[in-house]
């Protein structure tokens, strides 16, 4: 008896259930498999690396780590910006094809999963918060995961929550920013983007989530075809996903080489001011940096005499938003939510950088 009961065929509904579950293994071995990879082999070596520097930290670039192209006052302007360019392409080389091939594998996963978000946006917005700390991207590379998880149905607080914490709340950065700034700077500029993750619900109030993509279970039998069905389709959703973010990298690179070079930080003034302090918000939310490049910057610029309210601010806006965050956001969920997102992290990186001088009595 229980061998013919053993031998029924399944129903298809246990079928359909079996195709989809090996969909689900299969798309999140890739997942796995795509942050591991990169996280041990890369992104936290470097990292630590960058934490042991300790005060011998240095920037090679304008706007990178590395440089692999020299860029001096002697060149002409369009040299300058050419080079700067290659220099910062060339550092979030690593960070940006992780990002593109993460985001990727969320894009074929999450439609497979029967929930992508909670009704309360406060949820949501932790959700984000806590999940984008260890991803260990800047604010450049993880747009296009940002970009992924809105389109697969995330909720946009997760999705901008997620972009925030990524670049600002990693534990590595953070424990670069206490070892080397004093303890009051450091606490301020973990207050800041605290204080932004939780204007991400007020931010995304009229933000409505993407519709839901729902994953496909083809009716056949076995798991080899369903799952070479599920790598066919994440390549898919990588050749999408690199032709529409890779475009809007270069002119990202690009519009901040050219920020970089008509703002240069030598130039920034020994005299406090309220209009200086705004300025250098605004600029710093737009440049597009690697992550921990904002800490390390703003150290350097600290050792060389520039007053700690420009430190501050710079610290607070660099590396939390850029241009190409800007970019993404804005053809991703609207215009009106991106540039509402840049404002916030100007105007409180703005309104540290005045707290900050009006402690020191500078201002």
């Amino acid at each position: 008896m229980s061998t013919l009961a053993n031998s029924r065929p399944l129903t298809p509904a246990a079928s359909t259930r079996k195709i989809a579950a090996a969909q689900i293994l299969v798309a999140a071995l890739i997942s796995v498999s795509i942050a591991l990879y990169f996280w041990v082999d890369s992104r936290y070596p470097a990292l630590l690396k960058k934490l042991h520097s300790g005060r011998n930290i240095h920037v090679a670039g304008l706007l990178s780590f590395d440089a692999l192209m020299p860029v001096t006052a002697e060149m002409p302007a369009s040299t300058r910006i050419a080079h700067t360019t290659a220099n910062w392409m060339w550092t979030n080389r690593i960070g940006m094809t992780f990002g593109i091939c993460f985001g990727a594998a969320l894009l074929t996963l999450l439609p497979m999963l029967p929930r992508k978000r909670f009704e309360s946006a406060a949820a949501n917005t932790l959700l984000g918060a806590v999940g984008g700390v260890p991803l260990g991207v800047c604010a450049n590379c993880v747009a296009p995961i940002g970009q992924s998880l809105y389109q697969a149905g995330a909720g946009p607080g997760t999705v901008l929550a997620t972009m925030i914490s990524s670049p600002t709340l990693n534990i590595v950065v953070l424990a670069m920013l206490f070892a080397l700034f004093p303890f009051s700077i450091a606490l301020l500029r973990l207050a800041v983007q605290l204080t932004l993750i939780a204007l991400v619900p007020w931010l995304t109030r009229r933000v409505q989530p993407s519709a839901d993509v729902a994953g496909t279970v083809p009716d056949v039998g076995g798991w080899l075809r369903p799952s070479a069905g599920t790598l066919k389709q994440f390549l898919k959703n990588l050749a999408r996903l690199a032709a529409t973010t890779i475009p809007l990298m270069v002119l990202a690179g690009v519009l901040g080489a050219v920020l970089i070079d008509l703002v240069p930080a030598q130039d920034i003034p020994n005299r406090v001011t309220l209009l200086g302090i705004v300025l250098i918000a605004i600029v710093g939310t737009c440049l597009p940096v690697p992550i921990a490049f904002d800490v390390a910057a703003a150290f350097v610029l600290l050792t060389r005499g520039v007053p700690t309210p420009y430190v501050v601010t710079l610290l607070c806006t660099l590396g939390a938003f850029s241009v190409y965050s800007l970019l993404i956001l804005g053809r991703t969920i609207s215009w009106r939510t991106a540039f509402a997102v840049y404002s916030a992290v100007a105007l409180v990186g703005s309104i540290a950088g005045i707290g900050t001088a009006l402690a020191q009595h500078s201002l």
